[in-house]
């Protein structure tokens, strides 16, 4: 998958109207009902969805004007958001999702090529403008899993799993408790490394599986191990 910001959006627009499609199935005991994330309905997932937009929205902002705009104003007031949007009705979810997603295809669209250098304060500290497009697709993308509602792993494009599974694993990578061990693609001998290889076991299966057990999303139901014995237990993503 390209890192182009650009090309990027119509994968982010796609997604943002899968997961549009999605919400409007939902009737209010859908939206009240769990999430795959511990102590979130669907709401909480919704609202942090839209919230998240606005917070990519004034990120991009900064990086077009030059201006220090947090995310979000505090990480109190996020999870603040969060919770008082979570039991709003399905309609409310809906109307916030498309305006949010609205906003922030404006802000893209009113990008200069030469704002796309900046570099930016997220929540999780300074990252490149240029990797803004990509990790809304990526909330998109993962959240839209976790709602809990027909959409799946293996429903990720092979492009998003390859990418998504690259950067965890670097991720992994630069960390010092993960467990060692080697993934291979299906029917590719490409191979990822986290730790050393020596003596570590080898997990092969397709990008989306291999991703989706990276982060949580997923058992590793379509994963092998070689030699024969249990998934390692990768630690918590983000």
């Amino acid at each position: 998958m390209t890192a182009d910001p650009l090309l990027l959006t119509g994968d982010l627009d796609a997604a943002t109207a899968r997961l549009l499609r999605t919400a409007d199935t939902f009737d209010a005991a859908a939206v009240g009902a769990p999430s795959l994330l511990p102590g979130w309905s669907r709401g909480h997932v919704l609202t942090h969805l839209a919230r998240n937009a606005d917070g990519f929205v004034n990120l991009l902002t900064a990086a077009r004007t030059g201006e220090a705009i947090p995310m979000y104003a505090s990480a109190e007031v996020r999870d603040a958001d969060i919770a008082a949007g979570a039991a709003r009705p399905p309609a409310a979810h809906t109307d916030d999702l498309r305006r949010t997603a609205e906003r922030l295809a404006e802000a893209l669209a009113a990008m200069p090529v030469e704002a796309w250098a900046a570099t930016v304060e997220t929540r999780r500290g300074p990252w490149p403008a240029a990797m803004l497009v990509w990790g809304r697709l990526r909330e998109v993308e993962v959240h839209h899993v976790d709602l809990a509602a027909g959409y799946a792993p293996a429903d990720w494009s092979e492009a998003f799993a390859q990418r998504l599974l690259h950067e965890v694993t670097a991720g992994l990578a630069a960390r010092d408790d993960p467990p060692a061990m080697v993934l291979r693609f299906d029917g590719r001998r490409h191979e990822l490394v986290v730790g050393d290889p020596d003596g570590a076991p080898t997990i092969t299966g397709p990008a989306h599986g291999l991703a989706s057990w990276l982060i949580g999303r997923g058992g590793g139901e379509t994963l092998a191990v070689t030699p024969d014995g249990p998934l390692p237990t990768p630690p918590e993503w983000m």
